[in-house]
């Protein structure tokens, strides 16, 4: 059985990593732009200098899973085309191509391995005294604008969303304030409307917001992580209107069930992107596979959210308590000891991804 993984975040990762184990006799190939596999949830620090976010993709993958640097260009009936103009055949394919930032001109994207290691050049690049601004009210730009002021004190930090930590509770987004604040991080509640790159002086930029405000920023963020890859559209598999591929119960294609769509490119009803997502459908999809090679009944995909965590620099934090259908309740944990728990469960999703071990909560 030839099975082909597009993509080697978390989802895909734990995808082959599971079936490798389960179904012994498959022949598994991972396609992935980098030879590294990026912890997504430590691009923050990767920007801001305080940790590194990636690591071999060897070293994350079962021995005999054959690893192909490259990208897909579509995929067809059967077979994967690849950018350089190769092709690979399969018997299965699990599409895990992620999310992606499309940003206003002038702001460089977070959210992307590509953008954080630009981030990363220019924010050393800048003096003392010099403004940074993070676009993106939601976790990505609170941990952004929270980890640079926490690295680099001495720049000015911005953080611009229409409502910062939307997705909390109005207890957990005070104490997210105040975490904020704590690092002289100024808030704005606004959208920005357009960016002017070099129209500022000494050549930064200048960010213009919807109410008619402005203001210079040396280095402008875009931490609004809002579109998916159009591989899927652009193979002619089914896609809801923001791209991500339709699946059915079992996180198969609804045009093609030899393709499993798993982690932010997938449309599954009541979804959020996070790695607490892109894990338990990566090892969902691959179980199924493995269910269904072994001639047993294959389980319907479900899952139910336990929290969310920020990050407020490396010695502050916030752990919100959800329901089960991802909404928040009042209680939630911060301050230090919050910190220390975020970093063990960002370890855990690594250690999951890599031996395929994972627990989550059904729904």
């Amino acid at each position: 059985m030839r099975v082909v993984v597009v993509g080697a975040g978390y989802a895909g990762t734990i995808a082959a990593n599971r079936l490798a184990k389960k179904v012994k006799s498959a022949e598994i190939t991972v396609i992935n732009p980098r030879p590294d596999f990026v912890e997504r949830v430590r691009l923050h620090e990767q920007v801001a200098g305080t940790g590194a976010a990636a690591v071999p993709l060897a070293s994350m993958l079962s021995e005999g899973i054959t690893v192909r640097v490259g990208t897909v260009d579509k995929i067809a009936d059967g077979q994967v085309v690849l950018g350089d103009g190769a092709s690979l055949d399969f018997d299965h394919l699990f599409l895990a191509v992620g999310s992606t930032a499309v940003p206003l001109p002038g702001a460089v994207a977070m959210g992307t391995w590509e953008g954080a290691e630009e981030a990363r050049a220019a924010l050393a690049e800048l003096p003392g005294g010099a403004a940074v601004t993070v676009v993106g009210g939601g976790l990505t730009g609170i941990e952004t604008a929270s980890e640079i002021a926490f690295g680099r004190p001495d720049l000015r930090v911005r953080l611009v969303g229409q409502t910062i930590g939307a997705s909390l509770s109005a207890g957990a987004r005070k104490r997210v304030l105040t975490g904020l604040e704590r690092l002289r991080v100024e808030v704005v509640e606004d959208a920005v409307a357009r960016i002017d790159p070099g129209a500022g002086d000494g050549g930064g930029d200048v960010v213009r917001l919807r109410a008619g405000r402005q203001f210079a920023s040396g280095l402008t963020l875009w931490a609004v992580i809002g579109s998916v890859p159009d591989l899927a559209a652009r193979s002619g598999l089914e896609v809801d209107d923001a791209g991500r591929a339709v699946v059915d119960g079992f996180l198969r294609s609804v045009t093609d069930p030899r393709i499993f769509v798993v982690g932010d490119c997938a449309a599954v009803p009541g979804s959020r992107a996070a790695c607490a997502t892109a894990m338990p459908q990566g090892a969902h999809a691959a179980d199924t596979l493995a269910r269904s090679v072994q001639g047993r009944r294959p389980q319907p995909y479900a899952m139910g959210y336990t929290g969310q965590g920020v990050s407020l620099g490396r010695r502050d934090g916030l752990l919100q308590v959800d329901r089960r259908d991802g909404t928040a309740r009042r209680l939630h944990l911060a301050g230090r000891a919050a910190a220390v728990i975020k970093e063990q469960v960002c370890r855990y999703a690594k250690f999951g991804a890599r031996t395929a071990v994972y627990a989550w909560l059904r729904a």
